[in-house]
């Protein structure tokens, strides 16, 4: 039996579409309510918007995505976990778990997705087989706890509202990676080997585990997006009837625009295995859209954070911000922001070196090939791997600290203004999929720090 999909559904290609201006909107104020739609974990993209909402003074709400006990079952958290993830988050959360993905459910009595994986070797992956009847049953026992439990969570969300709120739900699940060995020894050798430990994307996806992989992906990353329309359905139609209204936000990833040769450039990092789910996000989005509800994917940047450090030379688009900090009119501030990077390398290496290297990498054949944005996301190839890994480990190591690189302070500035944009974005009702590039990010970052 085949998969119930084909690769095609994924690849709708939305318009590019770039957020051109600041948006300055004051919509949301003392008494609105934030609800975060994704458990907060570390320092990622959702703090920037959680910043913006309590400096307007919203009321903040979040949800859990729970937690497993040592038979995987889903558990609430208990009131230690809950204390500590509501200080977090500085705000109410409720305790319904929202895990989402299916690759540990299953019908009663059934094998779910991991426990079929975990047969899988390094020597077989390629030739092994799933039954995708099973496989389709997991899937849909996954979708049925997930929305079940977003009804429940809704529900309660719902009395925490007052009428006539103005209220910003923000999507932040991504991922579904399946939690099993030989997926990760694969993952490895695709996004970090080259030479003889080199792997191609392509062998991934032609097999069952990247096919029940990417429907994971889609589970988790995109439907989440959708099913969290659908169950604040009543929210939103109580909010039109008494004065008030309803954003919802979700991050996606679609490459993104950089300095390239003095000209801001779309680029991507190839292979984002995970940009097919991403695309369905938009495509998500552009369908609530279409249906007047307004939903906004913003892609985002290339950023470091603990889930994208697999992904190795992804920080490689980092380095041409500094470049667009002067290019967008920064003048004390922006030079201190080079200042503090050259400080991160060793004595004898100047900053302009790793911005030479950038620049050799970017104007490279092969990686000239890869800004397709048609074709995205294309499979990676030996080639690619050689100058993006090896570019990447080169730079790497000019660092005084390998664990203090100039791509963590430059994330932290994206993330700093990529989060008002998103904001004020939203409530500006812009369009259903918007790009934040550098010149975007540099020219709120330069307006936030006047000289």
């Amino acid at each position: 039996m085949s998969p119930p999909f084909t690769l095609f559904e994924w690849h709708t290609m939305t318009k590019f579409n770039s957020l051109r201006h600041i948006p300055e909107s004051t919509m949301f104020r003392k008494g609105d309510v934030f609800v975060l739609f994704g458990e907060l974990f570390g320092r990622g993209y959702a703090n920037g918007l959680i910043d913006q909402a309590r400096a307007a003074g919203m009321t903040i709400l979040g949800i859990t995505v729970g937690r497993r006990d040592d038979n995987n079952a889903l558990r609430a958290l208990d009131e230690e976990e809950l204390a500590e993830a509501e200080a977090k988050l500085g705000g109410r959360i409720i305790n319904v778990p929202l895990m989402a993905g299916f690759d540990l459910d299953a019908p009663e009595g059934e094998k779910n997705v991991t426990e079929m994986l975990s047969v899988l070797n390094l020597k077989t992956w390629q030739e092994d087989q799933l039954d995708w009847a099973k496989v389709e049953a997991c899937r849909q026992a996954g979708v049925r706890r997930f929305t079940e439990a977003a009804a429940s969570a809704m529900a309660e969300i719902d009395k925490l509202i007052p009428d006539g709120s103005n209220v910003f739900f923000a999507h932040t699940m991504a991922g579904g990676i399946p939690r099993v060995k030989v997926f990760l020894a694969i993952a490895n050798r695709i996004y970090k080997g080259r030479g003889e430990r080199f792997m191609s994307s392509r062998a991934l996806l032609d097999s069952d585990l990247g096919k029940v992989s990417l429907m994971n992906f889609d589970e988790v990353t995109a439907n989440t997006l959708g099913h969290l329309i659908t169950s604040s359905a009543a929210i939103r139609a109580r909010m039109q009837a008494t004065g008030g209204s309803v954003r919802y936000t979700a991050y996606g990833y679609h490459g993104c625009e950089i300095l390239i040769d003095g000209q801001y450039q779309w680029q991507t990092y190839t292979n984002y295995t995970q940009g097919y789910a991403k695309m369905r996000l938009e495509s998500v989005a552009s369908a609530a859209w279409a249906q007047g509800v307004h939903a906004t994917v913003f892609n985002c940047p290339e950023i470091r954070t603990n889930s994208s450090d697999i992904f190795v030379g992804v920080e490689l688009s980092l380095f041409p911000l500094l470049q667009a900090l002067k290019r967008e009119g920064g003048g004390k501030w922006a030079q201190q922001q080079w200042d503090a990077c050259q400080a991160l390398l060793e004595d004898d290496v100047s900053l302009q070196t790793v911005i030479d290297m950038i620049a050799s990498y970017n104007g490279d054949a092969t990686s000239v090939s890869f800004r397709n944005f048609e074709d995205w996301p294309m499979d990676n190839t030996p080639a690619l791997a050689d100058v993006m890994i090896g570019t990447s480990d080169d730079i790497t190591k000019l660092h005084k600290d390998k664990k203090a690189l100039i791509t963590d302070h430059l994330s932290a500035l994206v993330l700093e203004g990529a989060g008002p944009l998103m904001f004020h974005g939203a409530a500006e009702q812009i369009g259903p999929v918007l790009w934040l590039n550098h010149d975007i990010i540099a020219k709120k970052l330069n307006a936030l720090h006047p000289d």
